[in-house]
Order: C-alpha cells, then structure tokens, then sequence
C-alpha cells in the first residue's frame, strides 16, 4: 500500500493553493405556509445552504391579509403567506435568528417585516436586550421600491411616500442594527424586464442616488455616520447567459460605485466604497421548451458573476431548471444548490487573484458600458432623478422598448434560443416525462388555514392595544417622525399585514404607475408575417362593423405585467386597438372595462398561479354581465393539466412561455374572435 505524498513534498505550481472564502449561498424558498416553508428552509441549510432568501407571498408584499377578497387566489403561491407575528414566529421556528443570514425579498411592506423580524428574534432571546438582539442581526431586506413601480409591481403608496419608508428604515438599521443590509439597490428586475446592461447600470445607480439624498436630506444619521450609510447599501442584480459582457457589467459596476461613493458623497474609506452584491441568476432566458438546457444556462449566468474576484458576487441564489414550468421541487432547488457547490469546492477558481485583470478586451468593454450608463444616468438626472423618471414613465416605457427590441430580434431569428427558434429537434425528455409530476404544486389548503388563522389571531390579542398602536402609527405617519418604531410597536400589539399597511393607505393613499407602453417603440418595419396579420386585423374588423379592439388584463396581485406589456405593444403594431390599464386589477374591474369598451376578445395574463381561481371568476362574471359571448384568452406559466381545464371551461386559448412568437400569437387570437363571431 502506497503512503500517500505529503503536501510539501510537491512542487510548488503542484502544492495546493489556499482558497478564499465562498460567497454565502441561497435559494429563494417559501410557499404555502410558514410551517411548510420552515421545514424546506431547515432541510436546505442541512444540505449546505449558508443563508435564507424568504420569498413571500403577493398579498403579504403588497400588504393585505389572506381574508382580503383581493388576496383570493394568491394566498401562499409564489411565497410564504405572513399576515402577523405568529405567522413569523413559525416560519423561524428551529432557526436561531441572530446566527442567521436571511435576505427577505420585500419592498412595500419592508419595514413591516423586518419590525416583526426583529421581534422574534427578541423572544428567542429573553435573556438578551432588545438592543442588544439587533446588534447581533445580519441579513438584507430588499426594499427597493423604485423598482417596483418600473418591473415587479408590488408597491402600494406614491413614490415620494415610498421612498420615506425606505429612508426610514435605512437610518433606523444603520443606528440600532448595525449587521444589516436595509436594501438591496435590486437591478434584477430591470434586466428581467427588459434592460440592457446599459439600462440596468444606470437604472439602478440612479435609484441608489435618489436613495442616499433621501436618507440625508431626513436628518435622521449623523454627518459623521453617512459614511456607515454608503457603506450598508447593497445591490441586488441579475447575470445573463452572455456572460462575458455580464462579467464586464459587474466591473463597471464597482468601478462607478466607486467613483459615486468617493466624488458625489465624499467616502474615504475604501471598504465603506466597496460595490457589494447579491445576484439571482436569469429567469427571463430560461426556457419551457427543452427545460434541461436550462441548467447550462444557469452556470453560465453563475460565472459571470464568480470569476472576476474584483467583481465577485457576495451571495449567489440560482433559479431551477423548471421554473418556466411552475414551482420547483425541493430536489430541482437542491440541484441548483449543488451547482455552486462544485464551482466553489472542487473548483480552483477561489485559489487565484482576478483572472481578468489587465485584459484589454475586457477593459475596452468595461470602458463601452461606463460610458453608455454615465449618458443615461445623465438623461435621468436632467429629469429630475429616478422619482421624477418613474413619474413621466421615461424609464418603464425604455424598458418595454428595450423588452420588444429583444422579442422581435427572438422571433426574426437574430437572436439564437437553443430549443426554442433554431435546434428544435428533441428527443422525448425523462425530466418532462410526467410534466405534473415535474413541478409541485402550492397546498391548495394554504388559503383557508391562512385565513382561519388570522381570524384566530385576531381572537386571541388585545385589540385596544393594536388600536392604540395603529392610531400611533398614523398619527406618525401624518409628521416626519421615523416609522419604525411606530411599526415595531404594532408588532409587539399584535397588528396585522394588512392592518399595517392599510393605515399608511389613509395617510398616503395608494398609486398606480404608468404602464409604458403607449410611448414604446415595437415593430419599426413589419415582415411578411406580421403584414398578413395586419390585413386579417383589419378584414375581421370590417366584417364586424369597425376596429378590432383587445383589453390585456391583468387581474389578481401579480406585477409581473412584461409579458402583457409585449402583447398589448404586439397586438397595437398589428393593428388592433389595444385596452391596457395595467397591474392589479379586479375580475369587476377587467368585466367592467369590457363593458365600457365593447371589445371583441379579453386576454387575462397571470404569472402567479392563481389562474385557476381568477380565470373561471372573470369567465362567470362576464356570463353575469351579458359579455359570455366574448372570448377569452389566458397566458402564463400554466401547466399542460391547468390548461385544459380552462379550455374545457370555455377559455379560447392558453399560451405559455413556449409560445415566443408575438406575431403567431396575434395571429391566433384573430382565429379566436372569428370562431366566436361564427366567421369562416
């Protein structure tokens, strides 16, 4: 038996290196209920995650109880339902919160959670000082709420009250929890709507601009401790599958930050300067047609973002290669987990410094991509900063043009997807064998035991206490005071999601953002294809007595609107007169736009789940308004199984995220409404 060569016998280029230290490694996990989520993130952290991502549910980011009729439907779908303490109590049931690191992907309701958070984390150490349990906390809210109003759509108030309660909760952290990161700067959701890496630099240093000058201009930190400010902002973005100019995005990244924190703010210390990370890797790219490409995809994304050391990512969280299918299972989580664990561990990559550095390819990219984003952060800027440009609709209608540019270069073929418009040819998938079997599916029980335990909540508390707290809450609400305190008082009363969010809505009302696709740019020159479409748009509108018209609506809490956007900027190019009024909205108010508007077909676009729930409501409520003979069509992520049912329910057409083709698709919805009209 060979002895085994000892370490310093080697030659030194043979000699093992010493490694640095891996980023902290997450899935983005919750659904349900707290206790289901509980047990997913327990068993995660025992196969190696070292960190939470809390994915919650619609009506908790939006700031409604389960028992709210706009929560129907939603209630524990794309994320873990927390309507109160208790909720949060078991959603960390097991977990000891002040050796955790737990990002929580919330905006609106940022300051909410955290409060309740924070309180949980005092009852799991009686023994300690609420002070002294903040102290001990680290991890991130997102509460980015700029974001919201351009991409994922879960604000609730204005913007100039938004960005107080952002503001708000920053000083409050950087005074009285030092270990957190009270927002994630989140560029992720640019991309995903449609940014280029341009767009996405300058987006969201213009919003991480407009967050620094509210958080100073509140007087809430010291002058002396602004710099403890700079130093807590984080950044949240995304890596795409062409992961050299992702890798170079990164680079620019720290080399503007940098350049922002030490001219604009007058850092000098260089570690308060550091450009600091997380990344969720893309899910725009990733494809329904021939799911298992998707896994390359997602290591390509993870290397843009993990082999520059000067640019490297702090936290890294992959999507799974099913999720253009639905909900992954804790297996297809594990997978991606295991992904980063062999760049990470077997891998030499952390054994080396900056395997870029001096690269004149990358340096001249870098410089390409400084430069585009210093323009546009400068166009923003003469609009007033990112509020004033969320306002006019300046930066959403860009984004949608920048989104319909991609589709069209997708559908004309410029631009490559594997297994989508070139190598379509496939072998039968044993992954997608049983396509039910392939994703999970949320307990349809979520919604009643979230509401039968809010009713059971508020049975138990003392309700002159939550009155008390509230009243203190919008009384502070209506001053400059900060909020936090107000808002950890009503945690400790007992107060609810929706309680808490529903009084700030008397104070500060609620919004609705511009949709960007009046102003958007589609097709500029019209092919063969879309030509003909045109002329059948056209055809059918005469035979049915004048202009087809479409309503695009999105009922429900999901925000997700890129893909009704890119339908409702299609179906105008192809000549339809186009019905749009947005996010969040009603079965009533979609049934009631039909009405007004006499339109020949209704498109429902749900990304959220609830499509079940929501589409059969419409349908029957048009039945109720004298409107059944319209025809209805659905698009989202809906199962092969969902989709028949709503077809056999009387739906005209289900699309899904195989369906690319815009044209194709306006095409059939012209089928739709001569079917329904009784025309050939």
């Amino acid at each position: 038996m060979s002895e085994q060569t000892p370490d310093s016998a080697l030659p030194p280029a043979d000699r093992p290196r010493p490694k640095d230290k891996p980023w902290v490694m997450r899935t983005y996990a919750g659904h349900s209920t707290a206790a289901a989520s509980n047990a997913l993130y327990r068993t995660n952290l025992a196969k190696g995650q070292t960190g939470l991502s809390v994915a919650f549910d619609l009506p908790t980011q939006t700031g409604y109880d389960p028992d709210s009729p706009l929560a129907r439907g939603e209630v524990g779908k794309v994320g873990v339902p927390v309507p109160h303490l208790g909720e949060m109590r078991q959603l960390f049931e097991g977990i000891p919160l002040t050796e955790m690191n737990t990002s929580m992907t919330i905006n609106a309701t940022a300051m909410w959670l955290l409060a309740m958070y924070q309180v949980v984390a005092e009852e799991q150490n009686p023994e300690l000082a609420p002070e002294e349990v903040a102290g001990q906390l680290a991890g991130t809210t997102q509460n980015d709420i700029i974001k919201e109003y351009l991409s994922r759509g879960t604000y609730v108030f204005p913007p100039e009250h938004s960005l107080r309660l952002t503001a708000d909760t920053i000083a409050y952290t950087v005074n009285n929890v030092p270990k957190w990161n009270p927002i994630n700067i989140c560029s992720y959701h640019l991309q995903e709507a449609g940014a280029t890496p341009t767009q996405e630099l300058a987006y969201a240093l213009s919003t991480a601009i407009a967050v620094l000058d509210a958080v100073r201009d509140t007087g809430q930190v010291s002058e002396d401790d602004f710099e403890k400010v700079v130093g807590r902002i984080s950044f949240f973005v995304n890596a795409g599958v062409r992961f050299v100019e992702e890798l170079c995005k990164m680079r620019a990244f720290v080399a503007l930050w940098d350049e922002i924190t030490r001219e604009r703010y007058g850092v000098q210390d260089p570690k308060m300067r550091r450009f600091r990370y997380g990344v969720q890797v893309n899910s725009l790219g990733l494809t329904e047609a021939q799911p298992e490409n998707n896994v390359q995809r997602i290591v390509l994304e993870m290397l843009g973002v993990t082999l520059s050391k000067d640019a490297r990512a702090r936290a890294v969280q992959l999507p799974a290669w099913n999720e253009a299918l639905g909900l992954p299972r804790p297996w297809d989580q594990q997978w991606s987990l295991r992904l980063q664990q062999v760049l990470a561990f077997e891998s030499d990559l952390l054994e080396y410094d900056d395997i870029f550095a001096g690269s004149h390819v990358i340096e001249a990219k870098v410089a390409e991509l400084i430069a585009g984003a210093r323009e546009e952060m400068d166009r923003v800027a003469a609009l007033g900063g990112a509020i004033a440009a969320v306002e006019s609709g300046y930066m959403k209608q860009n984004l949608v043009s920048a989104h319909a540019a991609r589709r069209a270069r997708i559908e004309s073929g410029d631009e490559i997807i594997v297994g989508v418009n070139r190598f379509e040819t496939t072998e039968p998938s044993p992954l997608t064998a049983d396509l039910d079997g392939a994703i999970q599916t949320a307990d349809p029980a979520a919604e009643a035991a979230a509401i039968e335990s809010v009713r059971a909540w508020k049975a138990q508390r003392d309700q002159a206490e939550v009155d008390a707290a509230l009243a203190r809450l919008a009384e502070d609400a209506k001053s400059d005071v900060n909020l936090m305190e107000a808002t950890l008082a009503a945690a400790r009363a007992g107060a609810t999601t929706g309680e808490w969010a529903g009084t700030l809505r008397e104070v500060f009302g609620e919004f609705r953002a511009p949709t960007g696709v009046s102003g958007a740019v589609g097709v500029a020159e019209a092919g063969a294809e879309l030509t003909a479409v045109r002329e059948r748009v056209r055809a059918t509108g005469e035979e049915l007595g004048g202009r087809l018209r479409l309503l695009v609506g999105k009922p429900g809490l999901d925000g997700h609107s890129n893909g009704a956007e890119q339908v409702a900027v299609r179906a105008r190019d192809a000549g339809f007169e186009v019905i749009y009024q947005g996010i969040r909205l009603t079965p009533d108010q979609i049934v009631a736009a039909a009405l007004a508007e006499d339109v020949h077909c209704v498109g429902l676009s749900i990304l959220s789940g609830s499509h079940m729930e929501l589409v059969p409501d419409v349908l029957a409520r048009m039945q109720e308004s004298g409107i059944g003979d319209v025809p209805v069509i659905v698009g989202g992520i809906i199962p092969g199984s969902d989709a028949r049912a709503l077809i056999e329910q009387g739906v005209g057409a289900v699309y899904t995220p195989k369906d690319f083709g815009l044209t194709e698709i306006m095409d059939g919805i012209v089928d739709v409404i001569r079917k329904a009209n009784g025309l050939a």
